[in-house]
């Protein structure tokens, strides 16, 4: 039986990004677990296999945006292959990056890339626990005059952050119990 994109990309974070051990999450959280988007995301594969998701889910859900971006550094493995696969797929989305905050120098932006004005946004995020680096970067979108449309992640840890999201339509294309099984 041939596997499809989607168990495929699955196996791979499981097999690539999942570690355990003891964690100090980015909201302070601690964890048995601990899960490196970064290791798939980076794989020729990996990259291909997320990207061809988000747009896949996008398509599904009808969803229309200009561009998909998101905080770094977690945003940044994701958006490059999503906009260039989007190009091929002849739907394109521009992508960007928000800075954690505004550069001092040069142009002194928070928002990389090359957005239009007042721009329908999707904000993507490698892996959501509580939300908060998700929010910073819908934050900075709006300050910026976008609008943000949807937000995804790679896996939501299933550990509120949805919840704290709910304001937008929130997809993940995984969730922690459908890659960590009894595992976490």
């Amino acid at each position: 039986m041939l596997q499809t994109d989607r168990e495929r990309l699955k196996d791979l974070l499981r097999e690539q990004s999942l570690m355990f051990g003891d964690f100090t999450l980015v909201s302070g959280k601690k964890s048995k677990f601990y899960f490196d988007s970064k290791k798939t995301t980076l794989l020729p594969e990996g990259s291909y296999l997320v990207a061809a998701e988000i747009l896949k889910r996008l398509a599904d859900e009808g969803i229309e945006a200009a561009a998909i971006g998101g905080m770094t550094l977690g945003a940044d493995p994701i958006v490059g292959p999503v906009a260039a696969l989007s190009h091929l797929e002849k739907r394109p989305l521009r992508a960007f990056i928000v800075r954690k905050e505004s550069k001092g120098h040069g142009t002194g932006r928070q928002i990389e890339g090359n957005l239009e004005e007042a721009s329908r946004v999707v904000i993507v995020d490698d892996v959501v626990t509580t939300g908060g680096s998700t929010l910073r970067a819908i934050e900075a979108a709006e300050q910026a005059g976008h609008e943000v449309v949807a937000v995804f992640c790679i896996v939501d840890r299933e550990e509120g952050g949805a919840e704290n999201l709910a304001r937008w339509p929130f997809y993940r294309l995984f969730a922690k119990s459908e890659i960590f099984g009894d595992a976490a």
